[in-house]
């Protein structure tokens, strides 16, 4: 069964996204999203994690038995992450070493393992691909957002030490609204980004609801129809 283009890019940036409605990867979504770079850094990995692994269990999924089914694609996530990994702390070090445990911690992401075995395993590679990218990058987008809200009003700062992620031609990038901001530590704490992540539910779920009440109002077209009769009336 494969679903088209369209409906796996919709749910995945939007209907079913993993953090705003199946409520996965929440712990990395929590816990690293004090600053846009942390959060781009994070969503980075877990978006080539989560479109590698699609792909390997796409291509594996005749081949790998249901006994052994799991264990396999944790295997194959892992695998992944340790390239992630290392190819983080080879050319964003800094940035590595900030984001701590909570790369190797992408292994256990179940968002990951969600769309490995409840989609990856069941569609040819290439649907299996966007639906990791389209998951990746709507996991990603919410992160980033978390992150952009939680650096405004944490720190009155907006994309703060982007050369840790892009090198010096980035150093430049931070943008400063108000000068002499009082930090508003409350936003950077995980308090903070407990209550940011339910205001950013709460408003897609407002935006859900009035777009569900516009469609339940809208006009019933009427007019002539032309119907065929066939056979014969007694």
């Amino acid at each position: 069964m494969t679903d088209n283009a369209g409906t796996i890019t919709r749910n995945g940036l939007w209907t079913n996204n993993p953090a705003l409605v199946q409520l996965l990867g929440l712990c990395p979504l929590l816990a690293v999203s004090g600053t846009v770079v942390n959060a781009l850094g994070l969503s980075v990995a877990t978006l080539a994690v989560l479109m590698g692994s699609n792909l390997a269990v796409s291509l594996l999924r005749h081949y790998v038995s249901d006994a052994v089914r799991l264990p396999a694609f944790v295997m194959i996530i892992a695998a992944l992450v340790t390239c992630a990994e290392m190819l983080m702390r080879a050319f964003t070090y800094e940035l590595y070493q900030i984001l701590g445990i909570f790369i190797p911690l992408i292994v256990t992401n179940c968002a990951i393992l969600g769309r490995a075995d409840g989609f990856a395993r069941k569609n040819p590679p290439l649907p299996a691909l966007l639906d990791g990218l389209m998951m990746g990058l709507g996991f990603g987008a919410v992160l980033v957002l978390l992150g952009a809200i939680r650096e405004l009003i944490g720190q009155g700062t907006l994309f703060a030490n982007m050369h840790l992620l892009f090198g010096d031609v980035a150093r430049g990038w931070v943008w400063t609204p108000i000068d002499n901001y009082p930090n508003f530590l409350f936003a950077v704490l995980p308090p903070g980004a407990f209550v940011v992540t339910g205001l950013l539910i709460a408003l897609k779920n407002a935006i859900d609801s009035g777009a569900e009440a516009r469609r339940a109002r809208a006009p019933i077209e009427r007019g002539s129809k032309r119907v065929r009769v066939t056979g014969k009336i007694t």
